[in-house]
C-alpha cells in the first residue's frame, strides 16, 4: 500500500467514542482527525477552515475519510481550496438535508444560514467513493445517487446499514480500511509518495 495520510472528517455530532472513525484513528498510523465542533455549534465555515488547516500540516499525500455531514465539510472544502495534495476521499453517508433532522440537531434553515446549503454539485477534483445505505434516515439513495453523479463518485451501496454509525450497530466498519486501501492504490505512485519531513 502506497503512503498517505488518511485525515477524519467527523459529522455533526464529533467524537463519538465507539465511532468507526475512532476506531480509525486509534489504528491507522498517523491519521489525523479534523476536531470535532459538535452539533451546538453549526458553523460550516469553521469545519472547513479546520480542514483545510490539517491537510496542509500534512506532509504528503492525502486520503479524506468522511463521515454524514462531514462529507458535505469535505465537499464544501473542495470547491474553495485547491486539494492537489488528495488522493482519494472515502465519503460515507452524507445527508441530504432534505428533511429535518433530529430534534438534537440545528434545523435546516440553521444549516442554510450558517453556510451548509445548498450542496455544491460539480465533480470534485479527486477520486472518490460514496458508500451509501439503501435505509439511512437522512439520506435516501436516490438523492445519494444525484450527489455520486454530480461530485463524479463511484457509488458503494452497503445495504441496510443505517446512518453507518453507532445507533445503527457500527462501531467498527473494517471494510473503511480496504476502501481506503483501494484509494492510495489507485494513485499514480508520483502522487504517494511522502514528502521528506
Amino acid at each position: 500500500m502506497s503512503d498517505a495520510t488518511v485525515v477524519l472528517v467527523p459529522g455533526l455530532r464529533g467524537h463519538v467514542e465507539d465511532h468507526w472513525q475512532t476506531h480509525l484513528a486509534a489504528t491507522l498510523p498517523g491519521a489525523r482527525t479534523v476536531p470535532p465542533l459538535g452539533r451546538t455549534n453549526p458553523a460550516l465555515q469553521a469545519r472547513v477552515t479546520l480542514l483545510d488547516q490539517i491537510v496542509q500540516d500534512v506532509a504528503g499525500p492525502v486520503v479524506l475519510v468522511a463521515h454524514s455531514a462531514g462529507v458535505l465539510v469535505a465537499v464544501h472544502w473542495a470547491a474553495q481550496y485547491s486539494p492537489t495534495r488528495v488522493v482519494g476521499a472515502l465519503l460515507a453517508t452524507p445527508p441530504a438535508f432534505a428533511a429535518p433532522l433530529p430534534a438534537e440537531y440545528p434545523s435546516i434553515p440553521e444549516l442554510r444560514a450558517h453556510g451548509w446549503l445548498p450542496i455544491p454539485r460539480r465533480p470534485l477534483p479527486f477520486p472518490s467513493i460514496l458508500a451509501v445505505s439503501t435505509d439511512d434516515p437522512l439520506g435516501n439513495p436516490v438523492r445519494m445517487q444525484a450527489l455520486a453523479n454530480a461530485w463524479g463518485s463511484r457509488t458503494l451501496s452497503l445495504g441496510a446499514v443505517g446512518h453507518l454509525n453507532p445507533a445503527s450497530g457500527y462501531g467498527e466498519w473494517p471494510q473503511a480500511v480496504d476502501l481506503i486501501a483501494e484509494l492510495r492504490d489507485a494513485a499514480p505512485a508520483s502522487q504517494t509518495q511522502l514528502v521528506p519531513a
